[in-house]
């Protein structure tokens, strides 16, 4: 008898590996480190930083944004306690947020971690069923709340939510071009999610098919096909649930997401000021941040690094000073981005090794032949 030693990790499980390699992060921290370099070059203004009061009211809104964060991770941990139906303990669910975290900081932002996370779930010994529908409800959950908050933002602010100093929203500009096309496509791809999973999946799953017949898309036939199977699979899994398991599921959206735009919101005004014109201003700039959120979500660089940086100071150029505008940046992206690639090389090595031994533990020795 002897062991024979075969891979652990096959198909899709060895690509989802291969995509949380901890040399992964060393890609978006030069890209946004030479960014940021460049910029403070062209752009930093030694007197206008020479303004920002270094208060106590400064230190206590960096304080505030590290709490803001935290909210977040516990929003989204919360949300996945509810969406496994408490079959994870929170402990572990705080976990995996961190290598959800991770894998979406490494990933292009229009890409995100969600084939990371199936394989996450799966190796939790999470039914192939609750799984998909966590990652495909996530989806439609987090693309919902901008279709539904965006369109109320822009009645209370109007266009100058998009950019200071913007007249309209049409395709006339950059950042209204932008907006409206990101926009009209988490729109579509999360109406066609919801429709299949909850009315008829088996019609999304002809239409994908069908689409991917096209030439143009024929090289994507096959991940379409696995897509529909994957909507059929979590439609008849989240059949029957309460109420109260998607009340829960889209408050801890909501939840999240504020305060994933409250970290940058607490660091502008707590550094550079504003709070002194009232409570109006820091909606204003809760749908300024919000806006920007949408633009750049369809980032090609790994955790828009890079892209995040260089549109800061123009998206938000009537509340900070462009002199000053990336210390603000460096500042927040340190608390919401490069906490998680950096806690990531620390947790995911862990994790993946216990994963590794437990494999290994259930590989069945073979007679040899």
């Amino acid at each position: 008898m002897e062991e024979k030693s075969g891979p652990v990790f096959k198909g899709e499980d060895k690509k989802a590996m291969q995509s949380i390699r901890i040399s992964k992060a060393i890609w978006p921290i030069l890209i946004g480190v030479v960014v940021v370099g460049y910029l403070f070059w062209k752009q930093f203004d030694i007197n206008e930083f020479r303004k920002i009061s270094w208060t106590t009211g400064a230190f206590i809104a960096i304080g505030l944004s590290i709490f803001f964060m935290m909210c977040k991770h516990l929003s989204y941990a919360l949300r996945l306690y509810i969406l496994s139906e408490k079959e994870f303990s929170f402990l572990k669910c705080i976990q995996l947020i961190f290598i959800w975290e991770f894998s979406s900081a490494i990933a292009p932002t229009a890409v995100g971690g969600s084939a990371v996370a199936l394989f996450a779930l799966a190796q939790e010994k999470l039914s192939a069923g609750r799984t998909t529908v966590i990652v495909i409800y996530t989806a439609i959950l987090d693309s919902y709340f901008f279709v539904i908050t965006l369109p109320i933002l822009f009645l209370i602010f109007g266009p100058e939510m998009v950019r200071p100093g913007m007249t309209a929203l049409d395709y006339t500009t950059v950042a209204g071009s932008a907006l409206l096309t990101a926009y009209f496509f988490k729109t579509a791809y999360s109406t066609l999610f919801l429709y299949g999973l909850f009315f008829s999946p088996q019609k999304i799953k002809f239409l994908l098919g069908f689409m991917t017949s096209l030439p143009l898309l024929k090289r994507w036939r096959k991940k379409a096909i696995k897509l529909g199977n994957d909507i059929i699979l979590a439609s008849q899994e989240i059949k029957g649930r309460s109420w109260k398991f998607h009340l829960g599921a889209i408050v801890t959206t909501c939840f999240a997401w504020i305060f994933r735009f409250l970290i940058l919101v607490a660091l502008i005004l707590g550094i550079i000021g504003g709070l002194e014109r009232g409570w109006y201003v820091v909606l204003e700039l809760y749908a300024r941040v919000q806006t920007m959120f949408m633009v750049i979500m369809f980032s090609p660089s790994p955790g828009g690094s890079g892209i995040i940086e260089g549109v800061f100071g123009g998206f938000l150029s009537d509340y900070i000073p462009v002199g000053v505008s990336l210390i603000i940046a460096l500042l927040w992206r340190i608390i919401s981005y490069y906490f998680y690639l950096f806690s990531g090389v620390i947790i995911v090595p862990n994790w993946l090794n216990k994963i590794i031994r437990d494999r290994n533990k259930e590989h069945k020795i073979q007679p040899s032949e």
